[in-house]
């Protein structure tokens, strides 16, 4: 039990550190919450490597005045040297030129231990919910993929910042 509690401790501090880097728009600390070759899929796109995914998240974030993430307590499958886990988040967004909106959703996550700090080495932002906070916006009818640990695979749907 001490095993799985470190490392749902350090989960959890993997979370926070990601929250805080995206608020403050701290580009590197986002960067150093996942491993140099982590994929990282969202919005329909599937971005690999580290500096992939910082320069994604520069772009996308550029015309916000912040974005506060909030992260529920992760489900998470120990086992055979691996650690996956799903997490449902709630995300606010304020941009400079548009409304601000609320997103529901639901991370999907593989995760590594890489010199006493986990990082994560695959992740998938599965959207359930945007639009104003009332929840008066656009809802999906995401795939279930089953209780944990089932993970979702993908298609040719999924594309790469640069097609």
């Amino acid at each position: 039990m001490t095993d799985y509690l470190k490392t749902e401790a350090g989960i959890r501090q993997l979370h926070a550190r990601y929250t805080d880097a995206v608020f403050r728009k701290d580009y590197a600390t986002f960067g150093d919450c996942f491993t140099q070759n982590a994929e990282w899929h969202i919005g329909g796109y599937a971005l690999r490597g580290r500096q992939d995914i910082i320069t994604f998240l520069q772009e996308r974030i550029s015309q916000s005045h912040w974005v506060l993430l909030t992260f529920r307590t992760p489900l998470l499958e120990i086992g055979n040297g691996t650690v996956a886990g799903r997490t449902y988040v709630t995300e606010q967004n304020t941009y400079r030129n548009a409304p601000p909106t609320t997103n529901v959703a639901t991370y999907y996550e593989r995760f590594v231990e890489q010199d006493g700090v986990w990082r994560r080495a695959w992740a998938f932002f599965q959207l359930h919910y945007t639009g104003p906070a009332d929840l008066t916006g656009r809802f999906f009818a995401p795939q279930d993929y089953g209780p944990p640990p089932a993970m979702p695979t993908f298609d040719a749907r999924t594309v790469s910042p640069a097609s």
